[in-house]
């Protein structure tokens, strides 16, 4: 009997720490290799500089001066390096993530709000609304290797999946212009919608939607027909974007309409509108694309929707006037910028419960996630 009571026990305690290892593996925030790291950056448009936010041990670890006015916060897809651009200063900065610090500034043109990579991560590109101009540039090298006029107030650009194409919405002529991505040589220019903004591409890049900066309107084009097919009403100017996991779906959110509109990128339809909240403003897709998460500023929380039932889930209180948000790379944090608080909130995505929030600079606006 004692002896079968030894075995009980040690069978017991096997279960106990086995359910423990898996309770502190569901818990845990990132799983890292030795020397690895993962970072949250954070662009602070008052002070001019990128907050560095470690998040395994969930603390600042400093901030990074880069110049007046940061905007189009990226992680570099393949390199150890964080871009982004000074709107006023005219330059893309690079920011060495191994080193904490700007390894490079390339002069390109005043007016600059974003940046995009060609996709191999060789190229950067951006567009400079002041001066007309596009470039670009060559991330080894870190210098401008072709520059171009694409059309009046290029605003913002995408490159295509495929790399047929760098896409540039001209803000003040109503136009799309197609570039080739190497010599920045205008292969055709289309009519869209009034004052283009933001572009989304499928990723079979057979078609690219581009919303409207002052109507409710989303233009259709077909890239392989170099035509527009269609300007899809929407239920409010779009402050965003996003594309399903799958690419079937557009989400288009808007605080004029509280919520948003799904778009189906197949039919070129509005579909279903899903009200979110007071004024929704940005998204980003959970890893596994089930849930959208959406920033509603003036009402200091996010909004998960469930885009498989159009259902909106349990709100999650955050910080003041929260504004861009983020996944972690493990899909298991998300990140949320809140601007009147200036500060970071990060949130456990298994339960949506708050995990902490951490300080960063003065009017805070973007954040990318790197891991290296």
């Amino acid at each position: 009997m004692p002896r079968l009571n030894k075995r009980l026990l040690f069978a017991l305690l096997l279960l106990a720490i086995g359910a423990a290892r898996l309770v502190a593996r569901q818990m845990r925030l990132a799983t890292l290799q030795p020397g690895a790291h993962l970072y949250a950056y954070v662009s602070n448009v008052q002070a001019g500089t990128i907050s560095v936010v470690d998040l395994v041990a969930l603390s600042g670890r400093g901030q990074i001066p880069v110049g007046p006015a940061p905007s189009g916060l990226r992680a570099h897809p393949t390199r150890p390096e964080l871009w982004g651009a000074s709107t006023t200063g005219g330059y893309l900065w690079v920011i060495d993530a191994r080193q904490g610090r700007v390894s490079a500034n390339i002069p390109v043109g005043i007016g600059i709000f974003a940046l995009d990579f060609s996709p191999d991560g060789k190229q950067a590109y951006a567009a400079a609304a002041g001066t007309g101009e596009v470039a670009a540039i060559s991330c080894e090298a870190h210098q401008v290797i072709a520059r171009a006029r694409a059309g009046v107030r290029p605003w913002l650009l995408r490159a295509t999946p495929d790399g047929k194409y760098l896409l540039v919405a001209n803000r003040g002529e109503n136009s799309l212009s197609l570039l080739d991505p190497r010599t920045l040589a205008t292969l055709d220019k289309i009519s869209v919608t009034a004052a283009p903004e933001q572009i989304a591409v499928l990723p079979d890049a057979s078609k690219a939607f581009i919303t409207s900066g002052s109507g409710n309107y989303v233009s259709v084009v077909d890239l392989r027909a170099r035509k527009l097919l269609a300007n899809l009403p929407v239920g409010g100017r779009p402050d965003s974007v996003i594309l399903s996991s799958d690419g079937a779906e557009l989400y288009a959110i808007s605080a004029e309409s509280h919520g948003l509109d799904v778009i189906d990128t197949w039919r070129n339809e509005t579909g279903d509108h899903v009200t979110v909240g007071s004024t929704p403003a940005l998204g980003v897709l959970s890893g596994d694309g089930a849930t959208l998460y959406v920033t509603d500023t003036s009402a200091n929380r996010v909004a998960p929707v469930d885009v498989f039932h159009r259902q909106l889930l349990r709100p999650i209180a955050v910080g003041d006037r929260p504004l861009s948000a983020a996944i972690s790379p493990e899909g298991n944090l998300l990140l949320v910028v809140n601007e009147g608080s200036n500060d970071l909130t990060i949130i456990r995505t298994r339960n949506n419960s708050l995990v902490t929030l951490v300080p960063v600079g003065l009017r805070p606006r973007d954040v990318a996630v790197k891991m290296f």
